[in-house]
């Protein structure tokens, strides 16, 4: 299996989107933003943040993205990982996860900050395996208000 993690371009913003509306779909509860994820969104976070592709044999299989959290440029929240369902089970998302991560470690970013939503229990020992730790006093500056609110985690980097 071959596989390559790129790093996402403004040109990808229509696959992006497109990978993350898949990705959610018949997983994430209907009510979920990403089930309408729009290409201008997506350029929009590839501009003011960044992401990453991953592909498997040269198919695009999954994505990830993160903005800086407003005010202050040491912190990204990580949004819209996902993994297409045919691919789901392979532990695909560490590698998307890990590319990030060492992102935001060679950009001196000092934190990492993520959400689960609460129909997604089951994502918390994930994030906790790659040193996520949840975070109550914190709240997700992109946290959906017509949702319960989601659990935010973080990771402290060592840079």
């Amino acid at each position: 299996m071959t596989l390559l993690v790129r790093e996402a371009t403004p040109a990808d913003a229509a696959l992006i989107a497109e990978l993350t509306r898949n990705c959610w779909a018949d997983k994430i509860a209907p009510s979920s933003s990403g089930h309408h994820e729009a290409s201008q969104r997506v350029t929009d976070d590839l501009q003011n943040g960044g992401g990453f592709i991953l592909l498997r044999a040269g198919l695009p299989v999954g994505s990830i993205r993160w903005l800086p959290l407003a005010g202050d440029a040491s912190v990204r929240e990580i949004l819209r990982m996902g993994v297409l369902p045919d691919y789901r089970g392979e532990r695909l998302s560490q590698h998307l996860m890990h590319a990030a991560i060492q992102h935001a470690q060679a950009a001196k970013v000092k934190e990492l900050r993520l959400a689960v939503r609460v129909d997604q229990p089951q994502l918390l020992a994930m994030y906790t395996s790659f040193r996520f730790a949840p975070a109550p006093d914190l709240k997700y500056s992109h946290a959906n208000p017509a949702e319960p609110a989601p659990v935010v985690m973080r990771r402290r980097l060592q840079n």
